[in-house]
């Protein structure tokens, strides 16, 4: 990844969060709860899937930063959200932390210097190598997907009532 992309990925992780508050604000608190089928996430589970990724996340830049070549913790999304009873945990905390572990993160990107966006880790689902470059692809990219699954969600709600 050229310089140019690299800045430009690290600015729209830096405008995850206001970006995913834009499109909460478009969702009736009404359909927070709604599942579209039972596999899929309410916009609720959403909200607390994101505080527990991007907390998972920032340790993850961190290790990258000063850590390079140590294992990553993996964990599986879908038995969290059932065994942690996400509708069952408040969205104003869980948005605090949201919030503050992209900002707190966001801050350690722009000031990296060149040589570290080369460290890599051990990912327990990657083949190879998990480089830095693939983890701002990653979660640069995290939170707009979510964004486009709540509003899956809203057409969904809209169209059954």
């Amino acid at each position: 990844m050229d310089a140019k992309e690299r800045l430009e990925k690290i600015e729209l992780y830096g405008r995850g969060y206001d970006l995913f508050v834009e499109a909460l604000n478009e969702m009736p608190k009404e359909m927070w709860q709604f599942k579209p089928s039972p596999k899929d996430w309410s916009v609720h589970e959403i909200i607390i899937h994101l505080a527990d990724s991007e907390s998972n996340s920032a340790l993850r830049a961190r290790r990258l930063i000063v850590e390079p070549g140590q294992p990553l913790m993996a964990y599986d999304q879908d038995v969290w959200a059932e065994g942690l009873d996400y509708h069952s945990q408040d969205v104003d905390e869980a948005l605090a932390l949201l919030k503050y572990s992209r900002s707190t993160t966001y801050k350690l990107l722009k000031d990296l210097h060149d040589e570290v966006w080369e460290h890599s880790v051990v990912h327990p689902e990657v083949d190879g190598p998990y480089t830095f470059d693939m983890w701002l692809t990653t979660y640069a990219k995290h939170i707009p997907g979510h964004i486009q699954q709540m509003r899956d969600n809203l057409e969904a709600w809209q169209a059954q009532k």
